[in-house]
């Protein structure tokens, strides 16, 4: 009877041993499906991340350049100027589109656009400029300064389906009375 009983203590043993070693196995399952899950948040993580920088550099990069093409769209209206402000200045209508054509030597005025690297459009509106009786520059009323434009600069590109459009905008002044 003895044996009988020790039989039994082992067979119980084993059994616990073997249902042991099944919840083990469960267990390190279950942790590899964590760790699976753990690396795969990360590594989305860091993907979004780096598709975010992406566009923001090239968001960058289109606005850097159309900030140049803006003030290079200033330094040609001043030459325009310089080379005759009657002729060149003057003469434009305000309010209408004017874009700016270099002819291999010098920058000139025209009513046909132009893409800049296939990409840019830029345009630049003149503006007349009204005064006061104390000569401040007035929104309404006021005499009309021949002398003075309104110069803005515009400078659009298409991005991911959008249109962006940057602007710049100064006074310019008759000061070689050309």
């Amino acid at each position: 009877m003895q044996q009988a009983l020790w039989k039994y203590a082992d067979m119980a043993r084993s059994i616990k041993k073997t249902a042991r070693e099944h919840a083990q196995h469960g267990s390190i399952l279950v942790e590899a499906v964590i760790a699976a899950a753990i690396t795969l948040t990360t590594l989305m993580g860091a993907i979004t991340t780096f598709s975010y920088l992406y566009r923001s550099a090239i968001s960058n990069t289109a606005n850097t350049q159309a900030a140049f093409l803006e003030e290079e769209g200033l330094e040609a209206v001043r030459i325009l100027r310089d080379n005759g402000w009657t002729t060149n200045i003057a003469s434009q209508t305000s309010g209408a589109n004017v874009y700016l054509y270099w002819n291999g030597t010098t920058w000139t005025a025209t009513s046909t656009n132009t893409f800049i690297s296939g990409v840019f459009e830029r345009k630049v509106i003149f503006a007349d400029i009204y005064r006061d009786g104390n000569k401040n520059i007035v929104l309404s009323g006021g005499t009309l300064d021949t002398n003075t434009k309104k110069v803005t600069v515009f400078v659009s590109w298409s991005a991911r389906g959008a249109t962006t459009t940057r602007s710049l905008s100064t006074y310019l002044a008759n000061v070689f009375n050309n």
